[in-house]
């Protein structure tokens, strides 16, 4: 390995240390955008379409799988995208890439919301994400 290598090399590292804590917030925020909000949350009606729970800090990666499942169970929103969140959110709990936002596997909540306010907590805490994931950026020198 010569020397002229070696800051491309470092960036590369930056790069994927970057991408693997990024928990693909760009998509996730992108999609959460496209998704029609409707049917108010009535915790007392049988088969209540979006009742969903709000998740506590630690535990909102299980909690929006287990609220895109719901989704998609009840035909809430445009499965296609639904189906897309909820692939992503499954993957980043499988290989644990999101690791601030699943202490665990199991959803933990105190509330349930409306889709609304489900939807807002994904763009939340995804929007978080991005602004820490600059910041961190912004703080680190690039070495050439």
């Amino acid at each position: 390995m010569n020397a002229s290598m070696l800051p491309y090399i470092l960036f590369s590292c930056l790069l994927l240390s970057v991408q693997a804590q990024n928990c693909s917030f760009r998509e996730i925020i992108r999609h959460t955008k496209l998704l029609p909000v409707s049917c108010p949350c009535r915790e007392t009606a049988v088969n209540s379409c979006s009742c969903l729970p709000i998740a506590e800090p630690g535990h909102e990666l299980a909690c929006f799988v287990e609220g895109t499942e719901h989704m998609l169970k009840h035909s809430i929103s445009s499965n296609a995208v639904v189906e897309r969140l909820n692939l992503s959110f499954q993957i980043q709990l499988d290989r644990n890439l999101c690791e601030s936002l699943a202490r665990g596997t199991q959803c933990q909540y105190k509330t349930k919301g409306n889709v609304k306010e489900f939807l807002t907590k994904i763009l939340r805490t995804y929007q978080e994400i991005n602004i820490h994931n600059l910041k961190k950026l912004k703080k680190t020198p690039i070495i050439v």
